[in-house]
């Protein structure tokens, strides 16, 4: 039976850890050549190594780093078929409109939503070279819902990736190139872990909303992530793609 991935090459931001790396690992498993790209040089290098991929050190807020990324991937690889745009950052001082400094408004609207205009303005011309192809912007359930604890930039941030791609998956349709929002719900990540555990009463928060009483792990978005990727996900383009255990649809269930 031939691997999902089988001969495409996808470029996954942020994929040192997290959810980036769960999907770098999977798609390797089914047969793609991965780039990935990272600003964490000893993790992203050792997971490059570990699946016969290619590491690139890019801030992904740059637009040269990100123009240099796809370059050196092509060039590596021959081509590019599927953009993961993945990297996010969700710091502790952004929290109510109230008290988010400026300066941390602008820090998160860079990695999270200039960073996914700059991987698609850059990448999405050698997907068209290969006539189609997949890009996947990681966005969040808070782009279609109020978070239950305050991080303004963060939610803003995500709604803009989610309104970002429907207009890319109309505007791309017919070149073959579909464009989708993964939405997480909270992932069991190391960020999330270092987040929570300076508030426990925020993780409660959250945990209180999540029908399942649990948060998501990082390879089962990655599964979430390989179906966009894959041919099985051929008509679905332009939309939020939730994975959030059923969080956006819940009522507030506390046992």
């Amino acid at each position: 039976m031939a691997e999902r991935l089988q001969d495409k090459v996808a470029v996954i931001t942020g994929a040192a850890g997290g959810i980036g790396r769960a999907s770098a690992l999977r798609f390797a498993q089914e047969g793609a050549r991965v780039c990935v790209a990272d600003i964490a040089d000893d993790t992203g290098q050792a997971l490059a190594g570990e699946i016969d991929g290619l590491y690139v050190h890019a801030d992904v807020s740059n637009a040269d780093e990100v123009e240099r990324m796809y370059r050196l991937a092509a060039e590596r690889f021959g081509g590019i078929d599927i953009l993961f745009n993945n990297a996010g950052i969700s710091p502790s001082d952004d929290g109510s409109i109230l008290n988010t400094p400026i300066e941390a408004w602008d820090r998160v609207q860079n990695i999270n939503l200039k960073s996914v205009f700059l991987c698609c303005k850059f990448g999405i011309p050698y997907l068209l070279r290969r006539g189609g192809g997949s890009v996947i912007n990681t966005a969040s359930f808070v782009a279609v819902m109020g978070a239950a604890t305050s991080q303004i930039s963060y939610t803003a941030s995500k709604g803009g990736v989610l309104a970002m791609s429907r207009e890319l998956g109309v505007q791309f349709a017919r070149d073959n190139i579909r464009v989708n929002a993964l939405c997480p719900g909270p992932v069991n990540t190391p960020l999330l872990r270092e987040l929570f555990a300076k508030d426990p009463e925020k993780a409660a928060r959250r945990l209180v909303h999540l029908p399942g009483g649990r948060f998501a792990q990082p390879e089962e978005v990655a599964e979430a992530a390989l179906f966009l990727a894959s041919a099985e996900s051929s008509f679905i383009t332009a939309t939020p793609f939730m994975v959030d255990g059923g969080l956006s649809q819940a009522y507030v269930t506390p046992e």
